[in-house]
């Protein structure tokens, strides 16, 4: 760590990784005084990155919140983290309209050094998910990280929104909460236009702009619930309501809470759903390890008497039997 330029980088590198280090402990850090680590914190200002010094018994030095990001230096372990979490955001569908995840991803590969460069290469083309890859249409940058700041302030916006009917409206929102959901981003808060509770797709909201009034969100309000809730309400064809006889927690674990709500009986768990086919419902309930009582509809016995058919026939099948 002779060379100026390597103990520039490290300085930097001690910087991010701590909220505040005094003159003589980045010097012990450096293995050098104090009058060069000044020397140093110049250079680093030359090039743009802002640095703050304190004076004083308890001051020392940080990094400032500056007009661009500076340089990073990540370790091996952070780099690793950074990978696999843009893996995933790209998997899981949490992108945003940019493609921010392939060029964030393509710039850290560039510049990794060749040992860690090839066992991430490998990582990222061996990594396998338990879920299927989610294709969902991404909101923009600027709408999702104004509605996350006006739910913290509990600030209103002012939003421009499109309808799945592609009907345009300008309404004001109290956003309670940002949620990712099954590949898409929802806020859910009280709608002015309608005086009521509802959920909004971001990626239908073209614009935010803050509003000079303020919000307080209902004690205890539950965003992911509401939402969940909601989507299990939507129309569909077939209204399902089946008691299994097993355990809660674990039958929750089992079933996607945006498709059944759950309630804790004596004879067991009853489920309510709304099925648009009662062919995938019977899949569902057949996958469970524990014993079921369907209350409606008549029609979804005979959804799962097929399905037994279909299964006793493949049970019964010999490979001779085969089509050639």
């Amino acid at each position: 760590m002779s060379h100026p330029l390597t103990r520039v980088l490290t300085l930097l590198e001690l910087l991010q990784s701590n909220a505040r280090l005094t003159g003589m402990e980045l010097a012990d850090r450096l293995n050098t005084d104090v009058r060069t680590v000044r020397r140093y914190m110049s250079h680093l200002r030359d090039l743009g990155i802002p640095v703050e010094a304190e004076r004083g018994r308890y001051g020392g030095y940080r990094l400032a919140r500056g007009y661009r990001m500076p340089p990073l230096v990540l370790t091996n372990d952070e780099a690793l983290a950074v990978v696999l979490g843009l893996l995933a955001a790209d998997r899981l569908g949490m992108g945003t309209a940019a493609p921010a995840t392939a060029g964030a991803l393509a710039k850290i590969e560039r510049v990794l050094p060749q040992a860690l460069r090839e066992p991430l290469a490998a990582m990222r083309e061996t990594l396998s998910f338990t879920a299927n890859a989610v294709i969902g249409q991404a909101p923009g940058t600027g709408v999702l990280l104004a509605l996350a700041q006006a739910s913290r302030a509990h600030t209103t916006v002012a939003i421009s929104h499109q309808s799945w009917r592609q009907e345009h409206t300008e309404r004001d929102i109290d956003p309670y909460g940002v949620v990712f959901h099954t590949g898409r981003w929802y806020v859910v808060g009280h709608d002015h236009l309608r005086d009521s509770l509802r959920t909004f797709r971001i990626d239908r909201i073209t614009s935010v702009n803050p509003r000079a009034d303020s919000f307080t969100a209902p004690d205890g309000f539950d965003p992911v619930a509401h939402l969940t809730s909601t989507l299990a309400q939507g129309p569909y064809r077939w209204q399902v309501e089946v008691t299994i006889h097993g355990p809660l927690d674990e039958i929750a674990r089992r079933l996607p809470r945006s498709a059944v709500t759950l309630t804790a009986q004596p004879t067991g768990v009853l489920m309510h759903a709304r099925a648009e086919r009662l062919d995938g419902m019977a899949h569902m309930l057949a996958s469970l390890e524990w014993p079921f009582t369907i209350h409606h509809p008549d029609e979804l016995r005979q959804a799962l008497k097929n399905l037994a058919a279909q299964l006793t026939a493949a049970a019964q099948r010999k490979p001779e039997e085969l089509p050639q």
